[in-house]
């Protein structure tokens, strides 16, 4: 067992925080037994004494104790599926009823029980008036194919209201699912914790995602936002279901209904940035030489009558009306030179003191649902693949991706680069101390053609990996 990295999950003040909590609730129920016995046995005095020690021990539970408890069972809650929750104005407005109720049938006054009538009628008014509200709703949402990591995403909401006489007030509609099915500290947490208590306490939180916020929802209407939203990191959301809540009209509940949704997922690409110095050397005539042969070019070639399967975006609407008959422009093909892009994903891991954050706050980041990425290092690398094959993409190169030993095929257009951007969003690094590329295959892909060319990315030094290989490849350090 690794202590070193188990002190970032259980410090010293934790234990010492455990320790203080359990001598305060020990020690105050130690009181309250004090007490009663002392009660029983007539001695006045030292049961008067022991239950004013026992109040002081009542006011550092409620000091010490009570608000994490509370932190932790408002986080589970909100993994539950409870229909409602009391806001902090509604646990004011509550301690108020219960104040005024108290005063009322302590002094039996009949203003202050005409003043708790009100404060209750307000209070269940509320709860049901929310509770309505939330009826007969339905939540639609549209995406678009494609979403980049950083970058504004629009995304279409619609809810329709399917009641017939009433409208809805004050919606928040919401996106509830996973990032990922496993948590990105598990391998961590299995080294210094049995696997079982590993993967509990790594399990990937339900995350939510704020769609809009409706105003005003007419009665037997659909209205349709368009929200902008941005997502961090590249990856997977797996969308689980989609919530409502509103705390119309009073503000004191929070009501919160659930919908079920179609089971899908959205792939986040990694960021595209402009190519930087440590790109500055790329061969970027790629695809720019004209050759006399037929092709995908933009410079013409020759003209001819249409042929079936030809292209009819490529008939030539005036030479066909001067001919009389279907007439198709051939364009010259530019060099079909073809780009391989290898990802070395092996990564080292870091150490302690280049860690950001401990081990714990990794873990409670994740529950709430800020996790940040494994190694920024390795976001890094997997947006310089993603930007250089964008570019040689809007070049009109073919392009092909390898990812370790896994060979992608090579291929035009933004189809072939979306599907290699895909795989680029769901890979991870590699920490695996004793993993090696294999050298032949590596030769075999460097000298595949002769006017191809190979940019090898790596986390490693230059000089640690086979020379003559990098001679045959674009080196792209990260």
């Amino acid at each position: 067992m690794n202590f070193k990295v188990l002190r970032q999950l259980f410090s010293l003040r934790d234990l010492r925080n455990a320790l203080l909590a359990a001598f305060v609730v020990l020690g105050g129920l130690g009181l309250a037994v004090f007490t009663l016995w002392a009660h029983r046995s007539g001695n006045v005095r030292a049961a008067g004494i022991a239950a004013g020690m026992s109040l002081i021990f009542v006011l550092l539970i409620l000091i010490f104790v009570v608000p994490p408890l509370a932190r932790n069972a408002s986080a589970e809650a909100s993994q539950m599926n409870l229909p409602f929750e009391f806001t902090s104005g509604g646990a004011i407005y509550l301690g108020l009823i219960v104040i005024v109720g108290f005063s009322a049938w302590n002094t039996g006054n009949n203003l202050l029980f005409l003043v708790l009538s009100f404060l209750t009628a307000a209070l269940i008014v509320g709860f049901f008036a929310g509770n309505f509200c939330l009826k007969k709703l339905d939540v639609k949402m549209r995406f678009p194919e494609t979403i980049f990591a950083g970058q504004e995403t629009p995304i279409l909401v619609s809810l329709h209201n399917r009641k017939f006489l009433f409208p809805s007030y004050s919606i928040v509609a919401e996106v509830r699912g996973k990032e990922r099915e496993k948590s990105l500290i598990l391998h961590e947490l299995k080294k210094i914790l049995p696997v079982k208590i590993a993967e509990k306490m790594a399990r990937p939180p339900i995350v939510k995602h704020t769609l809009d916020y409706f105003i005003h929802l007419p009665r037997r209407r659909t209205v349709e936002n368009k929200a902008e939203h941005i997502f961090r990191n590249r990856g997977r959301f797996i969308i689980k279901d989609f919530e409502l809540s509103t705390k119309f009209p009073f503000g004191f509940f929070r009501h919160r209904r659930r919908l079920p949704a179609q089971s899908a997922e959205l792939i986040v690409f990694p960021r595209l940035s402009p190519l930087s110095e440590e790109t500055e050397n790329l061969p970027l005539d790629i695809g720019k030489l004209v050759v006399q042969k037929r092709g995908m070019g933009q410079d013409l070639l020759s003209m001819r009558d249409y042929q079936p399967m030809d292209d009819l975006r490529r008939v030539d609407w005036k030479a066909t009306a001067r001919a009389n008959r279907l007439i198709v422009r051939e364009f010259s093909a530019e060099d079909e030179r073809r780009v391989t892009v290898f990802l070395d994903t092996r990564l080292p891991e870091p150490a302690e003191d280049e860690k950001t954050l401990t081990l714990r706050e990794r873990v409670e980041a994740e529950r709430e649902g800020n996790s940040a990425p494994v190694s920024e290092k390795f976001e890094k690398g997997v947006s310089i693949t993603a930007s250089i094959l964008s570019f040689f993409t809007d070049e009109q190169a073919e392009i092909r991706l390898v990812i370790d030993s896994e060979i992608g095929e090579f291929g035009i257009g933004k189809e072939h680069l979306h599907k290699n951007l895909k795989r680029l969003a769901l890979i991870e690094p590699n920490f695996d101390e004793n993993a090696e590329l294999d050298a032949e295959k590596l030769d075999e892909i460097f000298t595949e053609k002769e006017n191809s060319y190979t940019f090898f990315i790596s986390a490693a030094d230059e000089s640690n990996l086979p020379k003559g290989l990098m001679q045959k490849a674009k080196f792209v350090g990260f």
